[in-house]
């Protein structure tokens, strides 16, 4: 059993250095809910028989994988990882997309109970309604990993894999304040994830935190929320409070929502909200999107607009100019994080983890992963030195 043991955690380390962003190679499931899967469709070997090492029987998944949609790259990104490194670690395994329904989720997540899961690896579309499926989980004995989003107010979270949330909204918020124009009265843009996700608060905690002092003294001035205006000498704000602001500057992770806001924006503000501007980005769909509204009107001068997860099509941006940084989000090392804790589980043992996240009903042991900035100075070193993504993937790299 040590010996497998070994094979396995070493399989794991090797599958997760080679691994590289899979964007091209990537083979979706047609099948993205659970009503028309079935146990043939798992990615593992399915001959798989058990043992006294924790085998899987035959026809039996041992790890669940629930993502929130097959429409953005990063989640066929992280199938392709979670795929290849649980295969390769001789673990039967199906990943199921929610499409943006937690109905959808909650049933996915009943189908991989039904198939035998062991653990269950699940990054939430909604962190609130996602309790439901995490507790039926719970009850049947499986081990839950949050991936990436807190699932919040239950107890039925066992783990919780994630990048450092806040740090991404303070590298953004950073970005913004190092790079701005001269003067005072700078109009400052901003916009936010989903309010149904968690971290999308986290995101803009922490990016607060670095520009609040900036808008308190007048540096910088928000031109497209009312409710951060009105809390502008508040260094530390609630969560109720970061809600109401949210609520104002969501853009739902959705690009034609990012889109509709941003040309509303500059729609409903004078010359002088425009000019030379800033623009807090919450991702890089969104900030896209963003970009490709603010280059269009005549009064803006220039703008500086931040993102988060290195997609393909925004590094090109960073590339062309279009787009000021992402923020390089490893999800090799994400996933292989999360594929190591699950591996603990299997065989026996308590995951390595380095801090806690409070939920709102526990505080959940979990394993953070550090991030990169990422702009033109950088893009080469991060992105394809590394090998995350390859060179003849872009133009106009030197």
């Amino acid at each position: 059993m040590k010996k497998k043991l070994l094979s396995m955690l070493l399989a794991v380390a090797m599958v997760a250095t080679m691994l590289t962003g899979c964007g091209d190679t990537t083979t979706t499931t047609d099948d993205t809910t659970a009503d028309d899967t079935t146990a043939d469709d798992v990615t593992a070997d399915d001959d798989a028989t058990a043992d006294d090492d924790g085998g899987a029987a035959s026809g039996e998944v041992q790890v669940g994988i629930v993502l929130p949609t097959k429409d953005e790259p990063r989640w066929l990104q992280d199938q392709a990882q979670f795929e290849a490194i649980l295969g390769d670690a001789g673990f039967t395994n199906q990943v199921l997309f929610s499409q943006g329904s937690s109905a959808t989720e909650k049933t996915n997540v009943e189908t991989l109970i039904s198939q035998g899961i062991d653990v269950l690896i699940i990054c939430a579309q909604d962190g609130s309604a996602a309790a439901a499926a995490v507790e039926a989980a719970k009850d049947a004995g499986v081990t839950v990993i949050a991936y990436d989003r807190l699932i919040t107010g239950t107890e039925a979270v066992d783990y919780y894999v994630t990048f450092d949330s806040f740090s991404v909204g303070v590298a953004q918020g950073q970005y913004l304040i190092d790079n701005a124009p001269e003067g005072t009265g700078i109009p400052l843009y901003l916009y936010a994830g989903a309010a149904t996700d968690n971290n999308a608060f986290i995101f803009f905690e922490g990016a607060w935190s670095v520009l609040q002092p900036k808008i308190a003294d007048g540096t910088f001035v928000v031109a497209n929320s009312s409710e951060a205006e009105g809390l502008k000498d508040k260094a530390e704000l609630s969560r109720e409070e970061i809600g109401k602001i949210i609520g104002q500057v969501t853009t739902d992770w959705d690009f034609n929502v990012a889109k509709s806001k941003a040309e509303a924006h500059l729609t409903a503000v004078g010359a002088d909200m425009k000019g030379d501007v800033l623009v807090l980005g919450p991702n890089d769909g969104t900030a896209r999107s963003i970009a490709d509204v603010f280059a269009t009107d005549k009064d803006v001068t220039s703008f500086k607009v931040t993102g988060q997860d290195a997609e393909k099509a925004s590094v090109q941006y960073v590339i062309d100019g279009k787009q000021s940084m992402t923020v390089f989000k490893d999800t090799r090392t994400l996933a292989a994080d999360s594929v190591a804790m699950a591996v603990s589980i299997l065989n026996g043992d308590t995951p390595a983890t380095d801090t806690t996240y409070n939920n709102e009903a526990k505080d959940v042991p979990a394993k953070q992963t550090n991030i990169v900035v990422v702009t033109q100075d950088n893009v080469k070193e991060a992105l394809i030195d590394s090998e995350y993504y390859d060179a003849s993937e872009f133009t106009g790299l030197e």
